[in-house]
């Protein structure tokens, strides 16, 4: 065998080895441990070129970027594309910093070996955002589904305290018509009504997040009934010194739904982002529509929701308000509202601050 021939073969087992040993890297990856596997698999590839001494590899994509040396953007390079569901999402980059290398020292069967191992990087890639996209939607089931028995447990005791409640706020009005005469009397059995009154209200409240309330669907446009909410806000804006933005480049935005609960989501969406603004912050009103829906956005320049807040943001009762500010129930009326209208909403924080709600509604 000539030693021409013994080199080459010496090369393609080094190539072969790089991806035997670069499969088996990422066979089994978590989503915990990708940058350490991604570290491993670039200092596999190093040692796999003609003079590993003198080759630096680098990985790069949008979230990630890990070389084994500083490259330089005047040494001979080849590279190749990550492509993550045939999107181009970063590329592997072999450079040579050596003396006197050039271009030509790369070899034909070394772009090969880069592209194949960049296609296994993507794949792997691929493989963690379904991962991730399982994982985000196995959540949002299971906090679907505790949100469900949570509103026919409150559906119920809603409709059992109803007929007590209706009781009590009756016969304290025809005691108070009885003893009109007695000042003490009059004034206590007031706060009975007064209270009985406040609890009818949360009910009904509670009633909105199981769906239980009637509705009275027909088209309307949503526009003007932000444009509405917004006027009638206007003093709570400006009494609270934070400012507002709308995007809303339509005059129309059809869709069938209830006008009146339609008003309530946007009210208590509003009132949340104002009272979670800091002074002089901004609340952001973005509407628009898609094929088949309508996207409703209100975000805040606020605290955020820590994960705790997110993952309880919707219960009835739940609130990070202190007790005297709110029941802890506006937002889930406005889940109640969403659900019956067969939408979603989505409780998510800014990337730079606050939190944004997004309710998307179908037209139909």
């Amino acid at each position: 065998m000539s030693k021409e021939t013994e080199d080459a073969l010496k090369e393609r087992i080094k190539e072969l080895t790089c991806l035997y040993e670069i499969s088996s890297i990422i066979e089994s990856v978590d989503i915990e441990s990708i940058e350490n596997v991604l570290k491993a698999c670039v200092f596999s590839l190093k040692k796999a070129f003609l003079f590993p001494d003198f080759t630096d590899i680098k990985f790069s994509s949008e979230e990630l970027e890990i070389s084994t040396n500083r490259l330089s953007v005047d040494n001979p390079k080849i590279e190749s594309s990550i492509r993550i569901f045939n999107e181009p999402k970063g590329k592997i980059i072999a450079s040579l910093n050596g003396p006197k290398l050039t271009q030509d020292d790369f070899l034909k069967e070394e772009q090969q070996l880069l592209d194949n191992v960049a296609l296994k990087v993507g794949n792997l890639l691929e493989r963690i955002e379904i991962q991730k996209s399982e994982t985000s939607l196995k959540r949002q089931m299971e906090h679907a589904d505790r949100l469900s028995i949570l509103g026919e447990i409150t559906a119920g005791i809603a409709h059992e305290l109803n007929t007590p409640l209706a009781n009590i706020l009756g016969f304290a009005e025809l005691l108070k018509s009885d003893l009109e005469g007695d000042k003490k009397i009059a004034s206590d059995l007031n706060k009975i009504i007064d209270n009985a009154i406040f609890s009818r209200e949360v009910l009904k409240k509670l009633l909105f997040f199981s769906c239980k309330m009637p509705q009275e669907k027909k088209q309307v446009n949503l526009v003007p009934i932000i444009k509405s909410a917004i006027n009638l806000l206007d003093a709570t804006f400006r009494k609270e010194k934070v400012k507002y933005s709308t995007k809303i480049n339509e005059e129309e935005l059809w869709l069938k739904a209830d006008p009146i609960q339609l008003t309530q989501i946007i009210f208590n969406l509003l009132i949340n982002a104002i009272y979670f603004s800091p002074k002089e912050g901004l609340v952001t009103i973005q509407a628009l529509q898609k094929k088949d829906s309508i996207i409703l956005k209100i975000s805040d320049e606020g605290k955020g929701l820590t994960p705790n807040d997110l993952e309880k943001i919707f219960q009835p009762f739940f609130t990070t308000k202190p007790m005297e500010d709110g029941s802890g129930l506006g937002l889930s009326v406005v889940h109640g509202i969403v659900a019956s209208h067969k939408g979603s909403i989505i409780a998510e924080n800014n990337p730079d601050k606050g939190a944004v709600f997004t309710v998307t509604l179908p037209k139909n």
